[in-house]
């Protein structure tokens, strides 16, 4: 499927939750380091009523998968794109917004804070915006860090805790706000095998009940394929989307992973991503 067929399999009337039209991004144009990391990068999720779409994003390293990631997210150091058009529910991206939240790689928890101040803080950045009283910061916050099983840490600061820990407060931190849309750039690359696969399905299961649209950049295709509504394989740089596979089983929280991994269906699914990603991967351009 090419990306101009992503950008125009549309099936809700509402405006799309994200929309990218053509969208490129040059680093260091008209220089000798001049890179392209997107080229004409098309796509298009749909608003669906009472539930939210998780797509899982693969590629190559060097894809522009995170470069796509933090335009969408409006960061400044990267936005706005050099070519093209982002959409959020038909309005154009200005830059970051407490309707986009953001779980990077790498623990980004405040240190001098504490697990509860730090799941607090961006309601409190954002109180009058809002209307976040005293009590809705302290009841919502600790709300989330009992969801996210956290409820005997509140007062412990992060270097007292675990990385698995330490992601599980990330995500407090972003889904008290009640974003629509939850970015990750690979947030659970840094943990071993038993904690990554527990974070997995608690991250499936806290999505489905918040019902927001999820867009996850992994590198791994068991993890994509057990979280992921659809996956998105980007092509080599200058990245876009060069394969969507949107017949993947549904994940079953009720599970432990290693037992949905188990089914064939799960396996021929994986397989079938697999050899997506393998002529991906042989297509790579020759320098020189």
């Amino acid at each position: 499927m090419s990306s101009e067929e992503i950008k125009t399999n549309k099936s809700s009337p509402l405006p799309a939750v994200v929309e990218f039209r053509d969208v490129s991004k040059v680093w260091n144009p008209g220089t000798p380091g001049e890179c392209k990391a997107l080229e004409h990068l098309n796509f298009c999720i749909d608003d669906l009523p009472g539930k939210g779409e998780f797509i899982a994003v693969l590629g190559p390293s060097g894809c522009g998968k995170s470069t796509m990631l933090n335009l969408l997210a409006g960061f400044h150091e990267v936005f706005p794109p050099t070519s093209g058009e982002i959409l959020l529910r038909g309005e154009p991206v200005k830059g970051p917004g407490i309707d986009r939240g953001m779980v990077f790689q790498k623990y980004s928890s405040f240190p001098h804070l504490t697990v509860l101040q730090n799941v607090a803080f961006g309601m409190r950045l954002n109180r009058e915006k809002m209307g976040f009283s005293n009590s809705d910061i302290l009841d919502q916050s600790r709300e989330w860090i009992k969801k996210v099983g956290l409820e005997a840490h509140e007062n412990k600061y992060p270097h007292q805790l675990s990385g698995g820990q330490q992601q599980r407060v990330a995500l407090a931190r972003t889904l008290v706000l009640k974003p629509r849309i939850i970015l990750m750039d690979e947030p659970f690359s840094a943990l071993d095998e038993p904690t990554r696969l527990e974070m997995q399905r608690m991250v499936v299961d806290l999505w489905e009940k918040v019902e927001a649209t999820v867009i996850m950049i992994t590198h791994s295709i068991v993890e994509a394929v057990f979280m992921g509504d659809r996956v998105w394989l980007f092509s080599h740089g200058p990245g876009r989307i060069e394969k969507e596979f949107n017949d993947i089983p549904k994940a079953d929280t009720g599970l432990h992973p290693l037992v949905m991994q188990g089914r064939k269906e799960f396996q021929e699914a994986v397989e079938k991503v697999a050899t997506a990603f393998r002529e991906i991967e042989k297509a790579k351009p020759v320098k020189g």
